[in-house]
């Protein structure tokens, strides 16, 4: 029996099993080694089987796997007192639960209690997740339609475009909600100043500002925050992918002031704060600030996205090349879907982003020489592209 069997067709599935990784690299079951630019759609991010990460887990599972956040525990305890130590200036509020999309479900519920408005801004282009709440935020029609109604009281508002986002806003907006770096719709750079110029916005009428950095942060764009590249700080903020080294953890960071609006029972999570999550965060955090994975993302993007530059002056077929660190995005004039899976035969696993942009997620500790190997891949690929595609 097969997985497509049980599963159903949710997913965009790859003819590959993967059965153990290590770093940059994983494995499938027949041993053929593949080095991973899809890093889990951004989970990989301390790599694969982190040391770190692994042992912190392996001494946690002699002690105790769950611990409901209704009693205390010092794996929770030192998890939190990490996060706070990177967080930015203000954000010392955390709500601990399991996935991106809870992380933004309770940002939402957290920014309305607090704002006693309804409304809400998010940009063209934003992804934020699948549950109902997060899907409202979430720009794309094709997830939308088929789950409609979702959450009254919506806007959206080009992104990158502060006077668009001034003339949406109103006396109902509580908040604004944008990604610093926009993921699943193609990596998506800001304008220099948006971010600077909504958060003034936000402040002048008294509303919210949420950053999601689920894709972008924890180093992924060789700054710790997505938003410190802009020196642009929000309100609230939603993290989850690399948080935990691989485990299922998500995180919403708030101001003390936002936090307190709360009662006892008005948001919580069963799994959220459990400790083998906590024990796999803090070993992940250690990884990003004591091993030089931050400083590894900024120089390897850079290095990444140079050799990208190259292959966009050689093949036509390419449009533009965009990104920070090492969240880049590679966008075709064609469809990306025979590049991915031929890239596969070729031993490198490529991530998309809509029909047409390869989305480059690596774990942070891949290699100059891994770069290069990819960089050379693309290569071939793009050419075999071009013949079928009879570009010159």
């Amino acid at each position: 029996m097969t997985e497509d069997q049980i599963m159903g067709n949710l997913y965009q599935r790859f003819p590959v099993t993967i059965e153990k990784g290590l770093g940059a690299h994983v494995w499938d079951i027949n041993g053929k080694e593949y080095i991973d630019c899809m890093g889990g759609y951004g989970v990989a991010l301390v790599g694969h089987r982190n040391p770190r990460v692994v042992n912190a887990i392996k001494s946690q599972l002699e002690k105790i796997i769950t611990v409901h956040s209704s009693v205390y525990n010092k794996t929770r305890e030192e998890f939190l007192e990490s996060l706070i130590k990177i967080a930015p200036k203000g954000l010392n509020q955390v709500h601990l639960n399991n996935s991106g999309a809870e992380a933004v479900e309770a940002a939402i519920k957290f920014a309305r209690k607090f704002t006693g408005k309804k409304g809400m801004v998010a940009m063209n282009g934003s992804y934020h997740g699948k549950s109902l709440g997060a899907l409202s935020v979430t720009f794309n029609p094709k997830y939308r339609k088929s789950f409609e109604p979702l959450v009254e009281s919506v806007s959206f508002s080009p992104y990158g475009d502060i006077d668009a986002l001034r003339s949406t806003i109103t006396d109902d907006t509580g908040f604004v909600i944008l990604e610093p770096i926009q993921g699943e719709s193609g990596i998506h750079v800001p304008p220099d100043g948006f971010l600077q110029d909504v958060r003034k916005l936000c402040d002048e009428r008294h509303i919210l500002l949420i950053f999601d950095e689920i894709q972008s942060g924890f180093g992924r764009t060789g700054k710790i925050w997505a938003g410190e590249h802009w020196n642009t700080t929000p309100d609230i903020m939603c993290l989850a992918k690399g948080i935990a080294g691989g485990v299922p953890m998500g995180a919403t960071l708030v101001r003390q002031d936002i936090l307190a609006c709360i009662q006892k029972g008005e948001h919580s999570s069963t799994f959220g704060g459990n400790p083998l999550s906590c024990a796999a965060g803090i070993g992940a955090i250690q990884a990003l600030t004591q091993d030089g994975l931050v400083d590894n993302a900024a120089k390897m993007g850079k290095i990444f996205r140079d050799g990208l530059e190259r292959l966009k002056e050689k093949h036509k077929i390419v449009r533009e090349v965009r990104g920070k660190g090492l969240m880049i995005g590679v966008e075709l004039k064609f469809e990306v879907k025979d590049i991915l899976f031929e890239g596969i035969q070729k031993g490198v696993l490529l991530l998309y982003s809509g029909k047409n942009i390869i989305r480059l997620l690596p774990p942070l500790v891949i290699t100059e020489q891994d770069i290069t190997k990819v960089i050379d891949i693309l290569d071939v690929l793009l050419s075999r592209e071009e013949e079928r595609k009879n570009v010159r």
